[in-house]
């Protein structure tokens, strides 16, 4: 049996801080705990409003547990002739989720297009792409309204689909991941086997990307899912989106929390739901990324 030899003092250091990386003290798990707790004490109270009645809202001290009209308000919810509430929850899992396939599809096309493929102005046209990430989003709803009124596309839901269909940071983190992720020799060995330009970013990068798609995926659909702004613009309150609709019971006449609140954590639901499926992959992204940093 061969005996490993001892390791140096300098290596002896560097394994002691590298072991210490894992030591968390009773300091950082307090931190952890509180940060936790702020995090998770104003959804929990969102929750606990929408399970009770309008009279117990402002309690003070505030409920701490939830109580038994949680059904009662959901049916009310939906119900309420003013929120459009079922509409509005239909249309943000169709805009989110067609914005999402898209935004990863083009930005993983673009991003593998442009790390592995050589053409003219190549450095322009990314150059193009990063400056428009720099523009408050803002600043274009202006124009970008007149346009959809000039398209005729108002109170229609491809004028909050078809501007979104892709992103510059998508496209960004996208050539970001394909340039590390895959190997010129891979590409090489594809084309050597008669793969054409599409077939080898759909046989060869994009399950490469999967890690980086998943986590762009998140994003694009949290975003998209609480776009506010925009959809204000260009819908109307009777063809809204689940944001719209929330929006349309906090200016009814009566300001009815427990309804508010409901819609809330109704609202919500979906996003846990993209979170676990994606969570894997979020994962499976940071560590890779560590591995080859």
């Amino acid at each position: 049996m061969t005996i490993p030899a001892p390791l140096s003092r300098p290596a002896r250091t560097t394994a002691r801080r590298l072991h210490g990386l894992w030591d968390a003290s009773p300091l950082t798990y307090l931190t952890l705990l509180a940060a936790v707790a702020l995090s998770v004490a104003p959804i929990y109270w969102m929750f606990v409003v929408a399970t009770r009645t309008n009279d117990v809202v402002a309690d003070v001290p505030p409920p701490v547990l939830p109580g038994g009209h949680l059904g009662s308000n959901v049916n009310r919810l939906f119900d309420n002739p003013d929120a459009y509430f079922a509409r509005g929850l239909l249309n943000s899992v169709l805009v989110s989720s067609c914005v999402t396939v898209s935004t990863v599809f083009f930005a993983s096309l673009a991003g593998f297009a442009f790390a592995k493929l050589r053409f003219r102005g190549r450095n322009a046209l990314l150059l193009t792409i990063v400056a428009t990430m720099m523009i408050p989003v803002q600043m274009g709803i202006i124009p970008l309204y007149m346009i959809m009124v000039r398209l005729g596309w108002q109170n229609h839901l491809q004028a909050v689909v078809v501007p979104f269909l892709v992103t510059g940071f998508g496209v960004f983190m996208m050539r970001q991941y394909a340039d590390q992720a895959v190997p010129d020799e891979l590409v090489e060995a594809a084309r050597v086997d008669g793969c054409t330009t599409f077939g080898v970013y759909w046989r060869v990068v994009l399950p490469a990307l999967r890690p980086a798609a998943g986590v762009l995926g998140l994003f694009t659909f949290m975003q998209t899912w609480n776009e506010f702004m925009w959809p204000l613009a260009v819908l109307t309150p009777e063809n809204p989106t689940v944001q719209l609709s929330i929006n349309n019971l906090a200016n009814a006449h009566f300001n009815d929390y427990t309804l508010m609140f409901a819609g809330t954590s109704v609202a919500v639901l979906p996003l846990l739901v993209v979170f676990v499926a994606f969570g894997r992959q979020i994962i499976g992204g940071i560590m890779e990324g560590a591995i080859k940093a």
